[in-house]
């Protein structure tokens, strides 16, 4: 097993994610922001963040397995979600959990971050999605 997760007494709980991974592997797959848009850019889920999230984690995972990497060997996720407040937690989560058995994502989460921006790329996009791999 490439990547160990933990989370040690005295850490924050319960939160969905784990707090440290460790990773043994040789190979690092960087998946670059993932957002909802299509192949041919039109836009996924205008206006639904758990719909956007869904479909960022879709595309995170289309990413992994061209390098031959799943949701098991990712060390990071980080979220970066535009006008953040805490009241939106639940459909972040919700986006999670309604694509977290088609595409593997373990539970606990691996360690993530979720960063509030002010606005991503195009102002449709409510969220992007990064991950760093490593396999051996």
């Amino acid at each position: 097993m490439t990547v160990r997760r933990l989370t040690p007494d005295g850490m924050l709980q319960p939160v969905p994610y784990a707090h440290v991974a460790v990773g043994t592997g040789t190979r690092h797959v960087h998946v670059s922001g993932q957002v909802a848009r299509t192949a041919d850019g039109a836009p996924v889920a205008p206006g639904d963040l758990a719909g956007q999230v869904a479909h960022a984690l879709r595309s995170t995972a289309t990413g992994l397995a061209a390098a031959g990497a799943t949701f098991d060997d990712v060390l990071r996720l980080t979220f970066y979600v535009v006008r953040w407040e805490p009241g939106r937690i639940a459909d972040l989560l919700a986006g999670v959990d309604r694509v977290a058995a088609e595409i593997g994502l373990p539970s606990p989460l691996p360690p993530s971050s979720l960063i509030g921006v002010e606005q991503l790329f195009e102002p449709d996009v409510l969220v992007e999605v990064e991950a760093t791999a490593v396999v051996d």
